[in-house]
């Protein structure tokens, strides 16, 4: 059987300037991007004949996803056989999924992905009203009535049940965000550059306890654009392509509420067990990684999913920096991740997996990097393992 993943390469990859906020428009944002990763490609676009984005269009969601794959297409005077958009699926990827299973199926050959937000603006633009909604709708059912209004509110008793049971600390946590602003100030679109220390860290201010200020990403305006084309058209192009070893996926109930089990594991367990039994590769083999940092304790749950550290052992692994740093065993979030670089919902991290198969990180690239494992979602879950061609 041949996976269908592995009839699928990436082969252009984009992204826009990143604001916050941004005097370009979520269109404009999303069409620099588009057209960077045909460019990147080496195509034009009447040969783009597929076209999707995760969520699709959200009209009020505080820019959530301000613009929809329709809107692009009609844009970009686009013809493609196949538009597609969920919001439910695997979490931020399922864009992705959707589009390799569309052109393994033979639908398409080449399937343009974009993620765009406007949260920034959205939270720049003055308000009215006030207040709450009258009534709490699907996650906020279970959690507003607690006062918790905020994904930092859950993903702080994530990290609390986690220190409790396997005696991790904030300097420990904190590692995470001081190696992820060292990454950005070698990233010269991140939305933050300057360089913290573990001091600076410790200093700032509590969001949600055990969680500061830092250990949250930060909304931005943007776009990314990841190019999707049939293997066989893939290896006769120009450049050689990123290559899809193997992709997982897993969903969960944080998005709708709903908390279970052991509060120091997540759902993302059954991606990384559909990734890893796709490949010979293992964990090991790895040569960075771009792991989902929407707060830093999900990066450390994220790599015990995928098996990178044991179980229990991700904080002492990243304590201090060095194994986590551009000379370490496992560089990680080589961006500067959401936490520094900007908000992209995990695709910022697959365009960085690009950059770096190719050889493209400058300042940021890891030597001799061969494969990167991407993984993106706090409520579903999705992984990519990628290597250069």
């Amino acid at each position: 059987m041949v996976h269908p993943e592995k009839q699928v390469c990436i082969t252009g990859a984009g992204q826009s300037t990143v604001g916050r906020p941004s005097p370009r428009s979520a269109l404009q944002l999303t069409l620099d991007a588009c057209d960077s990763a045909i460019a990147d490609a080496g195509l034009t676009l009447a040969e783009i004949d597929g076209l999707t984005t995760f969520p699709g269009p959200a009209g009020d969601a505080g820019g959530f996803s301000p613009v929809g794959a329709t809107e692009v297409m009609i844009a970009l005077g686009m013809k493609p056989v196949w538009v597609g958009a969920s919001t439910e699926g695997h979490g931020h990827m399922s864009a992705i999924f959707s589009a390799i299973q569309a052109i393994a199926s033979g639908l398409c050959r080449h399937v343009l992905v974009f993620r765009t937000v406007a949260e920034a603006t959205a939270r720049a633009a003055p308000r009215g009203g006030g207040g709450l909604p009258a009534r709490a709708t699907r996650a906020n059912t279970w959690s507003a009535p607690f006062n918790a209004v905020s994904p930092a509110n859950i993903y702080a008793l994530y990290a609390t049940a986690y220190f409790a049971k396997y005696g991790a600390t904030s300097t420990q946590l904190g590692a995470i965000a001081v190696n992820s602003r060292h990454m950005a100030s070698l990233n010269p679109n991140a939305i933050y550059r300057t360089p913290i220390n573990i001091e600076d860290y410790l200093a700032s201010r509590v969001i949600s306890s055990p969680l500061r200020l830092y250990d949250c990403d930060t909304h931005i305006d943007g776009s990314t654009a990841i190019l999707l084309s049939r293997r066989d058209i893939a290896m006769e192009m120009a450049r050689s392509p990123i290559e899809i070893e193997a992709m997982g996926m897993g969903l969960g109930g944080l998005g709708i509420g709903r908390h279970v089990g052991d509060f120091t594991q997540l759902p993302a367990e059954a991606a990384a067990r559909m990734l890893w039994s796709r490949t010979d590769l293992k964990p090991r083999d790895v040569d960075v990684a771009q792991i989902y940092d929407g707060f830093s304790i999900l990066t450390l749950l994220w790599m015990e999913s995928l098996g990178l550290c044991g179980r229990g052992e991700a904080a002492a692994f990243v304590e201090g920096g060095g194994r986590i740093g551009l000379d370490g065993e496992l560089p990680l979030n080589t961006s500067g991740g959401q936490l520094s670089a900007g908000r992209f919902h995990g695709y910022g991290h697959t365009y960085e997996a690009c950059l770096q198969l190719w050889g493209k990180g400058a300042a940021r690239q890891v030597k001799d990097a061969r494969t990167c494992l991407v993984a993106n979602g706090g409520y579903g879950y999705g992984a990519l393992l990628l290597k250069r061609g």
